[in-house]
């Protein structure tokens, strides 16, 4: 199978595999080789695939998403993933990126408390 994971902004991962786990709304599934056309939404989670060339596993961490096997094509489209050979490090990464995003999400909603507080403000004034 051919395995393609597209992010918005470039193609994360373009590999042979012999399997793919992922996990959907219902639950984990794997695919196969000649496992039927199937298409699912993804929940935030990990997917992991054998490469055909080494037989060694893979894993990435993917945001939610959709994932379309169509013949020997397994397409995968999602927001934000991350690619690692090692769970530990992948850990890692994750945790690494929400502290991150946590602190842009805190940052984006004091501002919007502030723009939020000016718009009142001048509504205020407009009507005395």
């Amino acid at each position: 199978m051919r395995l393609r994971v597209y992010l918005p902004d470039k193609v994360l991962v373009d590999s042979e595999v012999g399997k793919v786990i992922a996990e959907a709304e219902n639950g984990s599934f794997c695919l196969l080789p000649r496992h039927i056309d199937f298409v699912a939404s993804l929940v935030p989670g990990i997917l992991s695939y054998e490469r055909s060339d080494s037989g060694m596993e893979e894993f990435l961490a993917v945001d939610e998403g959709i994932l379309v096997k169509c013949g020997s094509d397994v397409n995968v489209s999602t927001r934000n993933a991350m690619h690692s050979d090692d769970l530990g490090r992948l850990k890692r990464a994750v945790e690494e990126e929400f502290v991150m995003l946590d602190d842009e999400e805190r940052k984006t909603r004091s501002i919007i408390a502030r723009l939020e507080t000016d718009f009142v403000r001048s509504a205020l004034k407009l009507r005395q």
